[in-house]
């Protein structure tokens, strides 16, 4: 298996349009292709930023890719993600104004197969 996890920083004011984007758009498009969420979480900084992150999983890093390409390929959901930056204010003003930091990092397991 292969684990990943999609990590942002939010403004506050930004949390609920953010959360709605991804569960009306971004959710089903990963879903429509294969992947496979274990759950989203978010957590105030209390310094008027949220911290985002969902823990995806796949079969293998290969499977990985091949979903993503598959996402980005996507002629319909790439639409939807240009009509959202606009209805927002552009995607430079989302990721200057909202959006402060994205990770998208491998997880790797600490535990040996005989643990669990």
């Amino acid at each position: 298996m292969f684990y990943r996890r999609k990590f942002y920083i939010i403004k506050n004011e930004f949390v609920e349009k953010f959360n709605e984007h991804f569960n009306n758009t971004n959710l089903p498009n990963q879903l429509k292709h294969g992947a496979r969420l274990v759950g989203r979480w978010m957590s105030d900084n209390k310094d008027n930023t949220t911290e985002i992150f969902a823990i995806w999983e796949y079969d293998s890093y290969n499977d990985y890719i091949e979903i993503e390409n598959n996402v980005k390929a996507d002629n319909a959901h790439i639409k939807r993600i240009k009509e959202w930056y606009e209805k927002n204010g552009g995607r430079e003003h989302v990721f200057t104004d909202y959006i402060l930091e994205v990770k998208n990092e491998a997880l790797v397991s600490t535990l040996n197969k005989v643990d669990y």
